[in-house]
């Protein structure tokens, strides 16, 4: 939803750049039709460069790296989290495999204790804590990733308010101009 939301404020911001351009050439032709000396300084002024239209209508917007980052590795983490859970994994997947495989966590198996009971529930224990660390892993990678888009998109928000600030002083100034011609 930021992303969109980014691309959303960066198509405006064009269209606001655009808006300023088009303002620009409506006051030289104003200052033609206002006077003869204003149509001969136009003349030996330099024109506006012209803005290249975009690609297909809709600008790039690219989101921050961080942001990328943890949206793919929290993918990356959900797949796998998904693949080992017993409620969610696949059902092609064998539960031999599967219990062999995972329970051998972390720690060590030398370190549980003697009881077979307690030292399976010792392992699922550590097992889950391993699941709830990668989770607020995750978890605190994806907040720091939209914390960065955020603050960018703060930015641009002001960058944008500054923009159509002065681009409203100079419509009025030249509706105005047009008023009294």
């Amino acid at each position: 939803e930021l992303v969109r939301q980014g691309e959303a404020l960066k198509r405006t911001e064009q269209m606001v750049d655009k808006m300023d351009q088009d303002l620009k050439t409506s006051q030289r032709h104003i200052n033609s039709i206002k006077s003869v000396w204003g149509g001969l300084v136009n003349y030996f002024k330099a024109k506006p460069p012209e803005s290249k239209p975009e690609q297909n209508g809709t600008p790039e917007y690219y989101a921050n790296s961080r942001l990328k980052e943890a949206m793919m590795s929290s993918k990356e983490q959900e797949s796998k989290y998904q693949e080992s859970h017993p409620n969610l994994r696949k059902l092609d997947n064998s539960d031999s495999d599967f219990s062999k495989a995972d329970l051998v966590s972390s720690v060590q198996r030398d370190s549980y204790p003697k009881n077979q009971h307690l030292r399976a529930y010792h392992q699922k224990i550590d097992n889950n804590l391993d699941e709830m660390s990668s989770g607020l892993s995750r978890l605190k990678n994806l907040a720091l990733g939209l914390q960065t888009e955020i603050d960018e998109q703060d930015d641009m928000l002001d960058r944008l308010t500054k923009k159509v600030e002065t681009l409203d002083v100079n419509i009025k100034s030249t509706d105005k101009k047009v008023r009294q011609l």
